[in-house]
């Protein structure tokens, strides 16, 4: 079973997606909310195209160009990372990990289920 993209529209009328592994476990939410439809599924798309992107891991000072997974520790103390296409918009990002292996885990996660993921469109729940 392949991963999945799931676009929820909100009561507002407005859309956001989550990249769901083959085991239903959310691994990349969108960075953003959509005016519409249109816009939302192009994010997906720019998942979809830089999935298989570099690393850039923040926490050793490294730089790399875009498009990019920029891996970094938040205040916490988690590792949590961010997916940047090529104009250096945020497409994406994680949840927190607390081992920087498991952070790196879920981007490449994120490369095996993202490419060939289905689009599926729901309602928020209420």
């Amino acid at each position: 079973m392949a991963g999945k993209f799931l676009i929820i529209k909100a009561k507002n009328g407005e859309f956001t997606f989550n990249l769901k592994a083959s085991n239903g476990e959310v691994i990349l939410t969108a960075s953003e909310t959509y005016t519409t439809l249109d816009a939302c599924e192009n994010g997906i798309n720019s998942v979809k195209k830089n999935a298989l992107s570099q690393i850039e891991d923040q926490t050793r000072g490294e730089s790399a160009t875009h498009p990019k997974y920029e891996l970094y520790q938040d205040k916490a103390g988690e590792f949590r990372f961010r997916l940047k296409a090529a104009n250096g918009q945020i497409i994406g990002k994680s949840e927190g990990y607390k081992a920087k292996a498991s952070a790196k885990k879920g981007i490449a996660s994120i490369g095996r289920n993202a490419p060939d993921a289905a689009v599926i469109t729901v309602d928020a729940e209420a």
